[in-house]
């Protein structure tokens, strides 16, 4: 299987709107992102998307997503959860109803940001709402999905709880300032590791550079890759400054995946 990239940009996305700074204006494909998400992909071709960004259907139609089978949510703030409405685009094409796993509270949100596809009016005479089931995790039990293993281990975005997600030899793990001891253990051993690196300048609920770099040596993946980046970031700039194992994402980047 692969991770797919879809986006790997903070929440405004870079380049910035009217931003005239030198990473928004270089014009280089890496320091163009999008907001983060990614897709597992499995060799039958079905896919299971991590968060429904706000520019899913850009980030589908540009990397030629044909399906998404299931969704997991790491967490609710706007920039992962707004492209939601777009999964019946996957419906009308798969013609099949899309499980979505979140904790309680993420679930919970998106049912009150969404009520119109989970509570929908009855005299409601528009086309067809987003047809999803919502699926509580608990964070720390792993599940079965598409007859994968699917281990959920806490992270710490502020006072926000944020699921992270371990498939075989991949740990992905965006939004967080602290990543507790217990989800270490999870993490530990993985492969590849896509781990929050907002920028250098200290943030209160992201991992700054410094600080992904030095979470990146403890939990001692062959290989991590950075995400949710800032346009403070110039790709090429930035990797000159990594150790060798550590590297800025891009959008579109492919990452191999055991299980």
């Amino acid at each position: 299987m692969i991770l797919k990239i879809l986006g790997c940009g903070t929440s405004t996305g870079v380049p910035i709107p009217g931003c005239q700074c030198k990473v928004c204006t270089s014009g280089k494909s890496t320091n163009n992102r999008s907001r983060t998400s990614a897709i597992l992909i499995k060799e039958d071709g079905k896919g299971i998307l991590i968060d429904a960004s706000t520019d899913l259907r850009y980030q589908s139609l540009k990397w030629n997503i044909k399906r998404v089978d299931a969704v997991l949510y790491t967490h609710s703030h706007a920039d992962h959860i707004l492209g939601t409405d777009d999964l019946r685009c996957f419906n009308f094409v798969n013609q099949n109803v899309i499980p979505c796993y979140g904790s309680k509270s993420t679930l919970d949100r998106i049912k009150s940001f969404f009520d119109y596809i989970f509570s929908p009016d009855p005299n409601y005479e528009g086309g067809l709402l987003a047809q999803l089931s919502l699926h509580e995790i608990d964070e720390v039990s792993p599940f079965s999905l598409l007859d994968i293993q699917i281990k959920p281990f806490k992270l710490h975005h502020g006072s926000t709880q944020v699921t992270g997600f371990r498939f075989g030899d991949l740990a992905y793990a965006t939004d967080c300032k602290v990543i507790p001891a217990e989800s270490k253990e999870i993490i530990k051993g993985v492969k590849n590791l896509v781990l929050d690196g907002l920028r250098f300048k200290n943030h209160k609920t992201h991992l700054t550079i410094d600080e992904a770099i030095v979470l990146a040596e403890e939990i001692g993946a062959e290989k991590t890759y950075l995400t949710h980046m800032t346009h403070d970031l110039d790709y090429d700039e930035l990797l000159l400054k990594l150790p060798k194992h550590i590297e800025p994402a891009y959008d579109g980047l492919e990452i191999p995946v055991q299980v």
